[in-house]
């Protein structure tokens, strides 16, 4: 037969690129470059992306279930799932067990369609996600502001004519929050066409670099920066009354009235950005024609994630430019139903055992998770499912969850590798490789910069008796349950339910129908392919179950569309996702007003500047911890060292490739030298994922090349407290050489 041509998104980050494979007769990848015919990513690919193969080869991934360290069957494997956790629940109750959800499972089609029905079969209220270690401050702030924590604006980056940028690296993260292939040939676009791109960090980063102007900032003070910018546009009469924005915004005057205390002048030493920049920044973001503001990670990270994740929109809102082409906008994915009814936007419906953290978008801070490990009690946590994530490596202080895990009663994991986290679980049930795996981007596809839809069939077929991740994750289901069901029945169960509500709401395009009538159009394939046919035809662009035959389904976005299909630039789309109690922007909502007196406090701290603290680093090479086992992966640029400013090496008297010792409340690290004049005084370094010196784990190029984890100083004590989301940038750290 010879070797043969296959197409699939790529899994790897949140770009959404294209992937041509080339497999052989035996179904191994062999070649992967970029899918030329894609009409979103057009061709690009980046290092990770080309390594899927590797990654798909891997021999250290897991083919088969492990209980007690020993490979095991499927039906034993579950079995002992069942009988371990129902012995937790019977002795202690459901809220004994937790549920961990990791970064990659957003990746998937199958944990966001499958995840929540795990956490509700168990029905506790311990779920921790990668989310408090990420992006929870944005989900809050939107929530806030706009009623739907997943209405989140990205910049327009095709027609916008000007980008601020904070806390954003995407040359080397290829974007976040903003999903966007070839980001960096985006950003050179914005620059041809004569815009202005400004970034504002702490490193002059490879995005910094390409920029027409870098604003050092010092880390932990993006709230005070942004909060100078709404003072200067207020004061300046610079803010815009945009027209279709007109009667729609409540809270201008409590938000003008807020920002008096926050001259140019008076955050200028605070955050080591000077008075004249802050004020030159705010006039041209307002003088642009187009403009965004967007802020990532790093502004999520940090002692203030969720004010600054609000002030980044509310400066969408005062220069004119939210909803607005070229400004910050809403995606309209292709699987999301255009009825949906939501309820106003919450928080602290219960709080966490230990520190009485408030549970946000249904979860518990991660920071909190080794609290509710150690901390005897009614409630303490005894068991524990991880799914896609390595939380020993990743949640902060993760000595101490690591020291946590290995106490509890009963722990299972879904996850291809034996890692620093899964070495503790009793039952590690491991996912197919990527290429006998289906994709379609159910979480990123509603963060994408252009409306765009691809599903990706299984390009190697699955070896008989080996559950797909979707059939895992059920199965997971229904022994967190405490019963041996049929796991086809859960899914029968939301398709049902699905349809019973979708005829029963005004305006749905299949009101007043027979739910059993449109079941039976659903496609033949997987269970898993008839739910995503279902959402696909209820959705924005969908056939609306034959009321529009033109409309999409999946049989067509399959057989028509295998590259992709553009469904366009963006669109304001601002009356279908507005969902406040008063149906308008909350401009000044109450909990972030609040939260400006802490903002305000710390401003009059003449200490609040001084010591040295520790940001994160992005790799172009790497994806959190879990890219570290592929070879190509591990070399060149991507190194652990602690980047820190020549003036600092010298006060402390080290030179490059010399061992610094980083200490802070949670713990210290020893990490080699990288003195650089891209960083801050002041400042240091350290990339995250790293860390691979663990006894008992089965990944042996990530073994040869551990680095150090940077969590070991990160501290689970300080958290933003409107999100629970933990700080990991702008850590206070002490230096001293290695001796």
């Amino acid at each position: 037969m010879g070797d043969r041509t296959a197409f699939r998104t790529c899994p790897l980050c949140e770009a959404l690129c294209g992937l041509e494979l080339t497999l052989d007769e035996a179904g191994t990848v062999k070649r992967v470059r970029g899918d030329e015919k894609d009409p979103f990513s057009k061709g690009f690919i980046c290092p990770k992306g080309a390594t899927l193969g590797s990654l798909d080869g891997d021999p250290d991934r897991l083919a088969e279930p492990l209980v007690a360290g020993e490979t095991a069957g499927w039906d034993e494997a579950f079995e002992a799932v069942r009988r371990g956790l129902s012995e937790v629940v019977a002795r202690h109750g459901r809220d004994a067990v937790a549920v961990y959800i990791g970064n990659p499972t957003a990746h998937s089609i199958a944990g966001p369609l499958y995840g929540s029905a795990v956490v509700k079969a168990l029905g506790t209220r311990n779920l921790y996600t990668a989310s408090t270690a990420d992006q929870m401050p944005k989900h809050v702030a939107c929530g806030h502001m706009f009623g739907d924590p997943l209405a989140i604006p990205v910049p327009d980056l095709d027609r916008t004519g000007h980008l601020l940028m904070l806390g954003a690296n995407p040359l080397e993260s290829n974007g976040s929050l903003a999903s966007a292939p070839d980001f960096p040939g985006r950003l050179k676009a914005i620059r041809a066409r004569g815009g202005k791109i400004t970034v504002v960090d702490p490193r002059r980063t490879r995005t910094a670099a390409l920029a027409d102007e870098h604003v050092f900032i010092r880390p932990g003070t993006d709230a005070f920066f942004l909060m100078a910018l709404v003072h200067t546009l207020f004061a300046e009469d610079l803010v815009k009354t945009a027209e279709h924005l007109a009667g729609r915004v409540n809270g201008l005057d409590d938000l003008r009235a807020l920002a008096v205390d926050f001259a140019p002048e008076d955050v200028a030493d605070a955050t080591g950005v000077p008075a004249a920049v802050i004020r030159r920044t705010a006039r041209e973001l307002a003088a642009a024609d187009r403009a965004a503001v967007y802020g990532r990670i790093g502004t999520c990270t940090q002692a203030y994630g969720t004010l600054n994740s609000w002030l980044v929109d509310v400066l969408n809102v005062l220069t004119g430019n939210l909803d607005r082409p070229g400004g910050a906008m809403f995606p309209r994915p292709a699987h999301a139903p255009v009825y949906r009814r939501k309820k106003p936007f919450t928080t602290a419906r219960w709080r966490s055992r230990v520190r009485g953290l408030p549970e946000v978008n249904g979860e518990l801070p991660v920071a909190t998770l080794a609290d509710e490990i150690e901390t005897p009690g009614e409630g303490q946590v005894r068991a524990l499912i991880t799914i896609g994530g390595n939380p020993a490596l990743s949640a902060p202080n993760a000595a101490r969850l690591d020291r946590a895990l290995a106490g509890l009663e009963f722990m299972v994991s879904i996850d291809p590798y034996l890692n620093e986290t899964t070495r503790h679980a009793h039952v590690v049930l491991p996912p197919p490789r990527p290429a006998q795996t289906p994709h379609y981007d159910i979480a990123l596809t509603g963060l994408a910069v252009r409306d765009y839809a691809r599903y990706s069939p299984p390009v190697v077929p699955l070896p008989d008796g080996r559950p797909s991740e979707a059939e895992l994750l059920a199965r997971l289901a229904v022994a967190a349950s405490g019963t041996d069901g049929d796991p086809a029945l859960l899914d029968e169960m939301i398709i049902k339910s699905t349809l019973a509500k979708a005829v029963a709401i005004p305006g749905s395009p299949v009101h007043g129908r027979e739910p059993d009538e449109l079941r039976k159009m659903l496609d033949t394939g997987t269970l898993t392919e008839q739910r995503l046919d279902m959402m696909l035809r209820l959705g924005p662009y969908g056939d609306g179950f034959g009321a529009e035959p033109a409309g999409l389904t999946l049989t067509r976005l399959r057989t028509e569309h295998p590259h992709g299909l553009d469904l366009g630039a963006l669109k304001p789309r601002l009356d279908e996702v507005l969902c406040t109690t008063s149906g308008r922007i909350e401009l000044c909502p109450s909990t972030c007003a609040a939260d400006v007196d802490r903002l305000r406090s710390a401003l009059r701290d003449p200490g609040a500047s001084g010591g040295t603290v520790l940001i994160g680093r992005r790799h172009l090479r790497s994806n959190n911890s879990w890219l570290h086992n592929v070879p190509e992966l591990v070399r060149g640029s991507n190194t652990c060292t602690l980047q820190l400013n020549p003036a600092d090496a010298e006060r402390i008297g080290v030179a490059a490739g010399d061992t610094v010792r980083v200490t802070s409340r949670a713990g210290a690290v020893e990490a080699v030298a990288e003195p650089t004049d891209t960083i801050m005084a002041g400042v240091v370094s350290l990339p995250h994922g790293w860390g691979h010196d663990r006894p008992g784990t089965r990944t042996r190029v990530a073994s040869r090349h551990a680095g150090v984890n940077v969590n070991a100083v990160t501290d689970e004590q300080e958290i933003d407290p409107l999100s629970g989301n933990a700080v990991l940038n702008g850590v206070p750290v002490t230096l001293e050489a290695a001796r």
